[in-house]
């Protein structure tokens, strides 16, 4: 019986559909025959939602146009339309922002359903350790935020929050009960491992006393954010506001050292998509499991 969930959600640029399976045999292979089965794993994929627009204007561009460094370009483009993909008209129905807020509904509700001490006879506390990557730690954030001000009764502008019962009917053909809202708000997260986030980006504009984080979803939660100092697209968290610093613990890291050395000493796009198969964060990871677990 599964006792708690690891549910990875990926970051910019293309990503293939099994995108996890390594980061998953990894953590099957460090927890060993006694604890793996006891970790349900589940990842969240919305790449589709925006890949195949972007595939059709690289290849109009590259092959009507001269362009020099094609794949640093191709890695510039897809990730960064991602990522205004994600924010442009956001409040409208329909919008990639919901959209791929509905992708992390689904993977959490595949994760409650998994165990069966979801049932409802039952509390519905199976923790959740989230694994974020690149733009999905901006994506996951904004997804836990806005369920927490919507079950808190505030007024969330946009995304399946907004009105949770309206999205859940056409989308899953039912209504939500409240244990199941419980957890897929990230109710019983007890962990999130960043890596390589990209959340400054998106909020560096705004006036500090504006810039919070999540709330703690449970007294167990602790958020490591784990980034390599050559890596422009990762940052530390707790620079942004108090509220950070409270919540988050920075570490650098080299991400991709073992694997390729002299390589990564300057940034790359290969050294933003060497995390999952770094040590350094493959080992913490872990060890949240084991405790989780055991």
């Amino acid at each position: 019986m599964s006792q708690v969930a690891l549910i990875t959600i990926h970051g910019m640029g293309e990503t293939p559909r099994d995108y996890a399976a390594g980061v998953f045999g990894q953590m099957r292979t460090r927890l060993g025959p006694g604890l793996r089965e006891r970790v349900a794993f589940h990842s969240v994929y919305y790449q589709s939602i925006l890949q195949k627009n972007e595939q059709i204007v690289w290849e109009r561009v590259n092959a009507g146009s001269e362009v020099h460094y094609a794949g640093l370009r191709k890695f510039m483009l897809f990730g960064f339309a991602d990522a205004a993909g994600l924010e442009n008209r956001k409040e409208d129905p329909g919008s990639v922002y919901e959209l791929a807020q509905g992708e992390i509904a689904r993977s959490l509700l595949a994760a409650f359903a998994s165990n069966p001490a979801s049932s409802p006879a039952s509390n519905p506390g199976m923790p959740v350790v989230f694994l974020a990557h690149s733009l999905g730690c901006q994506v996951l954030s904004s997804y836990i935020y806005d369920a927490q001000k919507a079950l808190g009764g505030g007024r969330v502008e946009a995304g399946i929050w907004r009105d949770i019962d309206a999205w859940s009917r056409p989308a899953l053909g039912r209504l939500l009960n409240e244990r199941e809202k419980h957890f897929l708000a990230g109710g019983t997260c007890a962990a999130l491992v960043t890596t390589g986030c990209n959340i400054p980006i998106f909020v560096a504009a705004h006036k500090e006393m504006h810039i919070k984080p999540i709330a703690p979803p449970t007294p167990l939660f602790r958020w490591l954010n784990l980034y390599d100092p050559d890596d422009v697209l990762g940052w530390p968290l707790q620079p942004l506001s108090a509220g950070y610093r409270a919540l988050v613990e920075d570490r650098t890291i080299n991400a991709g050292q073992g694997a390729v050395g002299w390589m990564f000493k300057s940034w790359n796009p290969l050294s933003h998509n060497s995390y999952w198969q770094d040590g350094e964060v493959l080992e913490p990871l872990a060890a949240m499991l084991r405790r989780l677990v055991s």
